[in-house]
């Protein structure tokens, strides 16, 4: 159903992906339309497409479909004043996203999003894409933090996360992705490296964790820096 979602426009996008069950919630669809996706991408007349579109050093922005998915499956720990790590954040769409969902404005509190990459020009690039956005403010408060470092082993620095979402598939997952999730989390990452599928990983009140399937996937493969600059992508 997926094909049949791209628009003209980024209201048009969504609203597509709105009337055929790509986004179920007012919240993300809000949110995603507060995010002018051309901003985010190297090819503009391909703004609106809901398929990926290679941005780069071995990297992909995913499709916006996906971007909705994985709004939808974090939203229950993405409210206001949480916190989040994006791991693999690329161009910045969806930290943006992220930051419209856990610091809406009017009045309710502001969370913090942390956009982590370990290709420093993504890093660079994204944070001109925010400012684009007009999200410089955001950048000013450190609401959202855009940082260069090797995301399989999280940042400590800001953490621990009510969300943690992961962008190009691990062969397993990070422990310390995990030992990093708030008590409550949850972490929404693609593993595999042939059959790839997303893994939901929720941890309760008390630390207990619990691990559900929920889909299959094709990522990019979550690796080091010097692997990425050599991808023919």
């Amino acid at each position: 159903m997926a094909w049949r979602c791209s628009g003209l426009t980024n209201v048009e996008l969504i609203e597509n992906m709105s009337k055929n069950g790509l986004i179920k919630s007012a919240r993300v669809r809000n949110a995603m339309k507060k995010v002018d996706r051309a901003n985010y991408v190297l090819d503009k007349r391909e703004a609106y497409e809901d398929a990926p579109q290679r941005i780069g050093h071995g990297a992909t922005i995913s499709a916006p479909h996906m971007h909705a998915h994985a709004s939808e499956y974090l939203l229950t720990y993405l409210q206001p004043g949480s916190k989040v790590l994006d791991v693999g954040s690329g161009s910045g769409y969806l930290t943006a996203i992220f930051h419209h969902l856990v610091s809406p404005g009017d009045g309710q509190p502001a969370g913090k999003v942390v956009g982590i990459d370990h290709i420093s020009e993504l890093v660079d690039w994204s944070v001109e894409n925010l400012k684009k956005d007009g999200l410089g403010p955001a950048l000013e408060s450190s609401q959202i933090e855009m940082v260069v470092g090797d995301g399989r082993k999280g940042h400590v620095a800001a953490g621990p996360y009510n969300c943690i979402h992961v962008g190009a598939a691990a062969p397993t997952i990070p422990q310390e992705l995990i030992d990093q999730l708030a008590q409550p989390g949850r972490l929404f990452i693609p593993v595999g490296t042939g059959v790839q599928e997303i893994i939901q990983i929720d941890k309760d009140d008390s630390g207990r964790i619990n691990q559900k399937r929920l889909f299959g996937v094709t990522y990019v493969p979550l690796t080091d820096q010097d692997k990425q600059r050599r991808s023919p992508h």
